[in-house]
């Protein structure tokens, strides 16, 4: 503790005795939270931080995989309002001879979890021991999950703590806890969607890039192919925003009627690990692939499956809360999109948690109506938002400020800002 606070390196020795001694009890939560702080302060150099990750990787289980010839792939996102990515991708990487055992997780804040979109499937398990995400994974190629307590439980301890003692936003601390949980899943390659804007929990794109390159860097040494993407997320991805609604934008697309940038940003994702891999030999042919197991209308099928093997019934119904209309109040171009207002409106209607132990709400949602860009006229539909009706009035107003427009016209935002590996 007092080396890291005087700003010294630490030794790989010191960092695993240290994470071990923690995870067991024999370190009190204090000085854990002292270290904590003084790596926010004081940071850590690339080999720390890789030290650090293997540490609490160590202090659980590796999944490991029978060599079959299907490379084991996932991707990780650090997460948007609207970002149902993970739910399209698991199924085509599936399709595409991988084996992808997506650990997720839970929202908290803003933005939405996976694990709780997934859930708005009435029967839907997400909390599979070991033994049955190598079962699903074998047998259907994907499964979607949460953590096994048996997965980085130093990450657990730790994460818990992180949040209570204000050192969340710490990249060594970030990319740790990040990459243990990955590198846990045996992979052979990983891609991670680094997201950036008002959506995001990396608002400038200068944080967003750093915390890119640690995460890429950290899984090159840890011996898994990992690169990123820097996408933006200044206004939601796809135009449906909360857990029931986001499931059902996510069957559409893989029916063939997902909207272009929820599809974008997926097939990019998607194409780099099939290249990362060695499945596919260039980007545009994993395009082409993926794009193939959308229109034929096999990842939708794969989806099917590994719902059911999961314990969801696509076919009972998902409630959705009454639809309101949010209309433009004056005619112009929209200019921005306050993407964490709605992701914050959304908790308010009880869509997320302001704390863990909160139960979430599938049935409430918005729809966008409109992007960044777009010319409107006064009364033009904005939005449709699934909500109960007091929510609805109580909300109407800092919903409607979350659409900025304006007399000028806006140029369209760039999806996709950089692609990262090592250099």
């Amino acid at each position: 503790i007092a080396k890291k606070r005087d700003g010294e390196s630490l030794t790989a020795d010191e960092i695993h005795t240290f994470i071990q001694a923690y995870t067991l009890g024999n370190i009190p939560d204090y000085q854990m939270s002292a270290l904590a702080m003084a790596i926010y302060w004081r940071s850590m150099s690339t080999d720390e931080t890789a030290a650090l990750t293997e540490a609490m990787l160590e202090s659980g289980i590796v999944l490991d995989w029978p060599d079959d010839g299907r490379a084991v792939v996932d991707k990780h996102s650090t997460g948007g309002i609207g970002d149902k990515v993970s739910l399209l991708l698991a199924p085509l990487l599936a399709c595409s001879h991988c084996r992808n055992p997506m650990i997720s997780g839970r929202g908290l804040g803003a933005t939405g979890g996976t694990l709780d979109k997934l859930e708005s499937i009435p029967g839907f398990r997400t909390n599979l021991d070991v033994d049955e995400i190598t079962q699903v994974t074998g047998q259907i190629g994907c499964v979607i999950t949460g953590a096994s307590a048996r997965i980085a439980p130093a990450d657990k301890k730790l994460y818990a703590l992180r949040d209570v003692t204000a050192t969340v936003p710490s990249i060594p601390l970030i990319t740790a806890s990040i990459m243990s949980k990955k590198l846990a899943e045996g992979l052979d390659a990983l891609v991670l969607d680094v997201k950036f804007g008002s959506g995001s929990f990396m608002k400038e794109l200068s944080s967003a890039h750093a915390l890119a390159q640690s995460l890429v860097s950290t899984g090159e040494r840890m011996g898994v192919r990992t690169t990123a993407l820097l996408t933006d997320m200044n206004q939601p991805l796809g135009r449906m925003v909360g857990n029931a609604v986001e499931v059902d934008e996510t069957i559409a697309a893989l029916q063939g009627n997902g909207p272009a940038d929820l599809i974008e940003v997926t097939l990019e994702l998607g194409a780099e690990l099939l290249t990362s891999a060695g499945t596919e030999s260039t980007v545009q042919q994993a395009r082409q692939r993926l794009q193939g197991h959308l229109d034929s209308g096999r990842a939708f099928e794969k989806f099917q499956a590994m719902v059911a093997a999961q314990g969801g019934d696509l076919n009972a119904p998902r409630p959705v809360a009454e639809c309101h209309e949010l209309r433009a109040s004056q005619t112009g171009w929209l200019q921005a999109v306050d993407a964490e207002a709605i992701g914050q409106v959304l908790i308010e209607y009880g869509g997320g948690r302001k704390v863990m132990s909160d139960a979430v709400d599938h049935s409430v949602g918005l729809e966008m109506r409109a992007r960044i860009g777009d010319q409107v006229e006064q009364g033009a539909l904005l939005a449709r938002v699934f909500a109960h009706p007091n929510a609805y009035q109580r909300t109407q107003d800092s919903l409607q400020a979350a659409f900025s427009i304006s007399a000028e016209p806006a140029p369209p935002l760039p999806l996709i800002v950089e692609h990262i590996t090592t250099p």
